[in-house]
């Protein structure tokens, strides 16, 4: 039976994408990895691969069409012996029949509504991977109330097959309820969010104004914004922190390091010093995981990178344990793939800690707001030169950044917080311990 190819799931928050590209065509013969066409998520452009082998035998789907939910089919496989013959039994399920006592001009349109609705969804295990079943098995798991993910597959690759659920006993799907519960929770929670479209657009009619459609990631950044700050009691800690030695240590490095084409900025130094800092203060390089907080081993520091439209925070691995010059080569590589929209969804996940810099925008200080699960992120504003009181009890001048380290009270008490910005700000005011 031909196998419906449904739209992936690339990251565990993708919820629907824009089929950017196919990079095959109808008729086309395509082997399991071969490449089938791009996909773009809320973050990231991707490349999509195929799974069985067999032939494109119709393509659902037009290249450019936004906002196509995940698990819709958007093209037909063809194994081997089939034809384009045997598609409609995937696109077009049989219609149920219409009662006896309908008017004769409903029963049209009976059959067009059931010739419309899909085949069952490929369900997901609970950390989002797919579940792979023939249509046909989908359908009979359907009928039969049976949960796919308790059914091991027995056709190529693991695939579940019309044998595997024919067999299979029914059992209700127990995680339907609780996400049935879920949602009226969470359609409460957008409702609050704001006045209406409607409301605004009429708050606004007679005045002149440009509409912009919000696309994924914009979609995105608002939704965990407004979850951030809706349910993370934030508090905040601020510090300065003086660079002149930072400054002149930075000189000094990039002077012996020319020869090797390697420019340390100051954001370097500060991934550097947060990193280390993680690792003095550890129970603070942790994260809220619901029920619990989980306190992580390694420093996987992100840094907010502006793009068009938004922004990433792609993830420095292990940035404790990496010297200034790998870390520089590092962000400049994620910097240039983030604004390019080419990070995997691994590269811009996971952390503890992340970092937001404007200082390179004149800002003096600001308030970050911490992105889930995350336990804080340190907001960095410009070196302004300032008078200060130095050791010896006299005036002088000296560069001063402001940094702001917005905390979750949840995961970090004040007094821990205090210790984790004390432990940054005497890495950057004496570079050269980081080297220690």
């Amino acid at each position: 039976m031909p196998t419906e190819i449904l739209m992936p799931a690339l990251s565990p928050t993708m919820e629907e994408g824009t089929l950017a590209k196919w990079l095959v065509k109808e008729g086309d013969t395509v082997s399991s990895g071969d490449l089938l066409a791009e996909i773009e998520t809320d973050k990231a452009t991707m490349e999509f691969e195929a799974v069985d082998e067999g032939v494109i035998g119709k393509i659902l789907i037009a290249e450019g069409t936004e906002g196509v939910k995940v698990n819709t089919p958007i093209a037909v496989l063809l194994e081997e012996g089939e034809s384009a013959d045997d598609i409609g039994d995937v696109s077009a399920p049989a219609p149920a029949a219409a009662p006896a006592a309908a008017k004769s001009d409903e029963a049209p349109k009976a059959d067009a509504a059931a010739s419309a609705a899909p085949a069952p969804a490929a369900p997901q295990t609970t950390d989002g991977t797919r579940i792979f079943a023939s249509p046909l098995a989908r359908r009979i798991a359907a009928d039969k109330g049976l949960d796919l993910t308790q059914i091991s597959g027995t056709g190529p690759h693991g695939r579940i097959v019309k044998a595997d659920v024919e067999k299979a006993t029914a059992a209700p799907k127990a995680a339907e309820a609780p996400k049935a519960a879920a949602a009226a929770p969470a359609a409460a929670a957008a409702a609050s969010a704001g006045p209406s479209t409607d409301a605004v657009l009429k708050m606004y009619e007679g005045r002149a104004f440009t509409e912009v459609k919000l696309d994924g990631m914009r979609k995105t950044i608002a939704g965990r914004l407004t979850e951030a700050k809706q349910t993370i009691p934030h508090f905040y800690l601020r510090r300065d922190i003086k660079l002149d030695a930072l400054m002149k240590f930075r000189a000094q490095l990039n002077k012996q390091l020319e020869g090797r084409g390697v420019k340390l900025s100051v954001n370097d130094f500060i991934i550097k010093a947060c990193a280390l800092a993680l690792q003095s203060v550890p129970k603070a390089n942790a994260v809220w995981a619901g029920d619990r907080v989980l306190e992580l081993k390694p420093s996987d520091v992100a840094v907010a990178v502006a793009i068009e439209g938004g922004l990433f925070t792609p993830v420095l691995k292990d940035a404790d344990m990496k010297s200034l010059s790998a870390l520089s080569a590092e962000m400049k590589d994620l910097a240039t793939r983030a604004r390019d929209r080419k990070l995997a969804p691994h590269e811009y996940q996971g952390g503890s800690f992340a970092i937001s810099n404007l200082g390179m925008f004149g800002i003096d200080n600001f308030d970050a707001v911490i992105n889930p699960p995350h336990g804080a992120i340190l907001a960095v504003g410009s070196g302004v030169k300032k008078p200060v009181v130095n050791d010896a009890g006299e005036i002088e001048v000296a560069t001063v950044m402001s940094v702001t380290l917005s905390v979750d009270h949840r995961v970090i008490d004040g007094a821990l917080g205090a210790e984790l910005l004390k432990a940054i700000v005497e890495n950057l005011e004496n570079p050269m311990v980081m080297l220690a």
